[in-house]
């Protein structure tokens, strides 16, 4: 079984059911009394969001690569980042050691690819969904992304920093979540990305109708697949042998 490196804490909310997910993933597929072996390098999150709200992507990657290196360091033999948003400096990560990240998107793209999805709503931080960095590696898979209008956005961006992160789920957000899918799926999605490791906290698939993906669930899942998978190759779309 290979180590995993967990880059944790964007929040600690969505970082701990990664760890619950994972250990679940393992002793589902080698059963007994196995649990995955891993290594978590949790961050301060009010660093991390100081910095986008002010837009320095570059100080960001940095705390992140500090954070990579140490994994490495530590024995860890890839890096899950558990946090969509901080994909942006996904190419900085990669840059500052010599083991493989297991992408979010790419990880989603492959997911949808088996489910048969080519038009997907995406909810997520103002970030994730408006900025090229998530959007565009979906789409180079053949993806089409739609997004919420600017209200929605608005609206989805704050229950995210305001509640979810902070540990807090309130049934009025849930409805208003449960809007902006059913909105996306009158424009034509087929399912909905829920873009944000802390969406999942506050919808679930037995909420709708409409198919959810739940990037925390899948990239856990793959995150398992990856750790007894006898090669790594997280090419675009990454393959597990």
């Amino acid at each position: 079984m290979k180590t995993i490196g967990l880059i944790g804490g964007m929040s600690w909310e969505s970082t701990q059911t990664y760890y619950r997910l994972i250990n679940q993933g393992v002793k589902a597929r080698l059963g007994g009394l196995h649990s995955a072996r891993l290594v978590l390098y949790s961050v301060d999150f009010a660093e991390i969001e100081a910095l986008q709200r002010r837009g320095d992507w570059a100080a960001t990657a940095q705390i992140l690569g500090v954070a990579a290196r140490s994994l490495a360091a530590a024995g860890a033999d890839f890096l899950v980042l558990c946090t969509n948003t901080m994909h942006k400096v996904a190419p900085q990560l990669e840059q500052a050691v010599d083991i493989p990240l297991l992408h979010i998107a790419d990880a989603t793209a492959n997911e949808l690819h088996r489910q048969g999805m080519t038009r997907v709503g995406l909810l997520g931080t103002s970030f994730t969904m408006e900025q090229d960095f998530y959007r565009e590696r979906l789409e180079a898979q053949g993806i089409q992304v739609l997004i919420p209008d600017a209200n929605q956005r608005e609206k989805v961006h704050a229950v995210i920093y305001d509640e979810l992160c902070r540990g807090e789920i309130r049934a009025d957000s849930k409805a208003e979540y449960l809007e902006i899918v059913a909105s996306l799926a009158g424009q034509g999605a087929q399912g909905v990305i829920l873009g944000c490791t802390e969406i999942g906290l506050l919808i679930q698939a037995d909420d709708t109708d409409i198919p959810l993906f739940d990037t925390t669930a899948i990239h856990a899942e793959q995150a398992v697949e990856a750790a007894l998978a006898t090669k790594l190759d997280f090419a675009t779309p990454y393959r597990l042998t």
